[in-house]
């Protein structure tokens, strides 16, 4: 289901994949996060995304106007994941509620690696 908004001349309609790409850039800004996450399901294996695949990162799930969002990310070597998980849940959330005008009601975050940063 996608995000709708009525207007006074009409109705807004945001598809999921919008609201992913938004949601994975914002996450991807945040500290110790080194970029989102892709699982292969046939195989298991975690691959680092590119910049421009980052939605494939994300899941949205629309219900009755309100969002919830899935994170696959890999985060740095040596971080706290719990302050880098506060951190991008406050984030994420303000920044995809204020681009959108809906409520986000949960934020799952699910750490598929780690990575070594020079």
């Amino acid at each position: 289901m996608k995000g709708h908004m009525n207007t006074q001349i009409g109705e807004v309609s945001i598809d999921n994949d919008v609201l992913a790409k938004y949601a994975g850039s914002s996450a991807v800004e945040c500290f110790g996060v080194v970029g989102m996450a892709s699982i292969s399901v046939k195989d298991g294996i975690v691959k680092l995304l590119k910049l421009e695949s980052l939605s494939h990162g994300v899941n949205i799930t629309v219900e009755n106007n309100k969002i919830i969002i899935d994170l696959h990310i890999i985060v740095s070597y040596g971080v706290s994941i719990s302050a880098v998980a506060e951190n991008l849940i406050s984030n994420v959330k303000y920044k995809v509620e204020e681009f959108t005008g809906m409520e986000v009601v949960k934020i799952n975050i699910f750490v598929e690696g780690v990575r070594v940063i020079d």
